[in-house]
């Protein structure tokens, strides 16, 4: 938005001498010395945390509020210049007005914000060289050219590299670390070539996104790819994804501010859109970010979203098959429905079982979860079946089979229900395989499917802590080279896979097992 207070409250001018020693997304709260999300006061160069730390950012613009208040009326001149009410995030370099309540897009007369924000870029990459000169002196000196963790006493070798939390991004994060670990989708977007969207004075500059550009400066499918690149490059510091975030946020809308979001809402928006970004690069004669066999393309094409199949309905995507039966007349209506991945009720009489181990009951499995999401089901009231034959709307039955089962099967377990007022999490305990999950109990014709393909096996699972959509914290759970890996963020840990089957699941990522021969179709 265009703030109006920018006058009254940006004053400071780039000087080294008052900002902290170190890289600027390092520094530390004046208060409680948290080093997560730095933000600076544009009035007086003082360091606090974000509103999702401990909020003393946040506190010292209501602080100097109360002080100008204070002040006497004869003093209104001086009353104007005690507002402390912009600050700029020192790890995306984001200015938040909190008269406003939002972002901030303008600038003053003088430029006084992109002069902050470009000095705290250099402050940053000037921090970043001396730490990296020190890295390597420190690498020559004791030979270690590899990341390593400890792991029942001993030590392994691990590649595996954290994202950075930009302020309640754990949702994103976790789907980016699943995702990076489905290798056909993975490595499709690494093999593309780079996009350079810049030119002239801007580059090789950090480009710094605002929702006041075109939509033609971003590109979800480059950043996307950069994030993956980086992501098993064996860096032993996180990587910060700022920004794919800002693309997200010029083209995702609902996901603009740092609120705690859905990671399956999120998942589904980030698939909607590369998937419609390459589609508008093939229709633009870009072929290169379309399946390169056009065989591929037209066996596909029943599950195809929108238009002309990506990597992303040819590997994620199936078919449903939707079968509604009138219950006064016997008429048959079916029709197909493309899916990216399946939304699972957790059945009712599972609900208070809260862990494995627990005695009140059966353990609920994912074939409960699936055979539920399958079976025969009489529509309420309010789902009336428009019967063409009757000529009205009449009870009926519906039922799903699977038509076609996609190379990577998403599970998404419906842990979040709408009560009266409000969103509340169902707990249960679901017991879910890590190898050879079958369907094929679950497909509309399964005779002519082969003995091995319907077999699945686990790659990732994203697990939600808390007790509320809005809240709580997400993690993420992943095989690679036959080890599993546990993503917290900016923290990557070696696990067990003791450890995995006792998660409670949120979404499960299953990768289709490949026959022996290895006539499996391949990207």
């Amino acid at each position: 938005m265009e703030c109006p207070h920018l006058a009254t409250s940006v004053c400071i001018v780039p000087d080294s001498t008052k900002f902290p020693n170190g890289s600027p997304s390092s520094w530390c709260c004046a208060v409680c010395r948290s080093n997560k999300s730095p933000w600076v006061c544009l009035m007086c160069s003082s360091v606090h945390c974000g509103r999702y730390v401990n909020g003393h950012a946040k506190k010292h613009y209501e602080d100097s509020q109360i002080h100008s208040n204070n002040v006497k009326k004869s003093e209104k001149h001086e009353k104007e210049k005690l507002q402390h009410a912009v600050c700029m995030d020192c790890s995306s370099y984001s200015t938040y007005c909190y008269r406003c309540d939002d972002f901030v897009v303008n600038d003053t007369k003088m430029g006084l914000v992109q002069r902050v924000r470009e000095h705290l870029q250099n402050l940053e990459n000037s921090a970043f060289s001396a730490d990296r000169h020190c890295k390597r002196k420190l690498m020559e000196s004791s030979s270690i050219n590899s990341k390593y963790l400890k792991l029942n006493g001993g030590t392994s070798a691990i590649c595996a590299t954290g994202l950075r939390n930009l302020g309640n991004t754990c949702f994103m994060n976790a789907i980016l670390q699943s995702l990076s670990n489905i290798q056909q989708f993975c490595c499709y977007f690494k093999e593309l070539p780079a996009v350079e969207l810049r030119s002239g004075k801007t580059a090789g500059r950090r480009t710094y996104h605002t929702r006041s550009q075109g939509d033609n400066s971003v590109s979800l499918v480059e950043e996307f790819r950069k994030t993956l690149c980086a992501l098993w490059q064996g860096s032993q510091t996180a990587f910060c994804p700022e920004s794919l975030f800002y693309v997200i946020w010029k083209i995702m809308p609902n996901f603009r501010g740092y609120q705690q979001q859905d990671a399956h809402e999120f998942m589904r928006y980030l698939l909607d859109h590369l998937h419609l970004e390459l589609q508008r690069s093939y229709n633009g004669m870009t072929t290169s970010f379309i399946l390169p066999d056009s065989s591929s393309i037209s066996s596909s094409s029943k599950c195809c979203i929108n238009g002309v199949s990506t990597v992303v309905t040819n590997i994620f995507g199936g078919i449903l098959q939707n079968e509604v039966n009138c219950l006064i007349c016997g008429t048959e209506s079916r029709k197909f429905d493309p899916f990216l991945d399946l939304s699972l009720d957790i059945p009712s009489q599972f609900r208070n079982k809260r862990s494995k181990n627990q005695d009140n009951g059966p353990v609920c499995t994912l074939r409960d979860c699936l055979r539920s999401f399958t079976d025969l089901e009489e529509l309420d009231e309010t789902e009336l079946y428009m019967c063409h034959k009757c000529k009205k709307r009449q009870k009926s039955t519906k039922k799903f089979w699977i038509q076609k089962l996609p190379k990577v099967l998403c599970l998404h377990l419906k842990r979040f229900h709408w009560t009266a007022y409000l969103r509340n999490k169902i707990d249960t305990y679901v017991e879910f395989p890590l190898q050879a999950l079958d369907m094929k109990c679950f497909l509309l014709e399964p005779e002519n499917s082969g003995p091995e393909c319907c077999l699945y096996d686990l790659a990732a699972v994203v697990v939600h802590h808390g007790s509320g959509v809005g809240s709580g914290h997400y993690t993420a759970y992943a095989t690679h080279e036959g080890r599993w890996f546990h993503f917290n963020d900016s923290t990557v840990t070696l696990t067990e896979e003791e450890t995995v089957v006792k998660a409670k699941a949120y979404i499960l990522f299953y990768v289709e097992r490949q026959s022996k021969s290895g006539s499996g179709t391949k990207l």
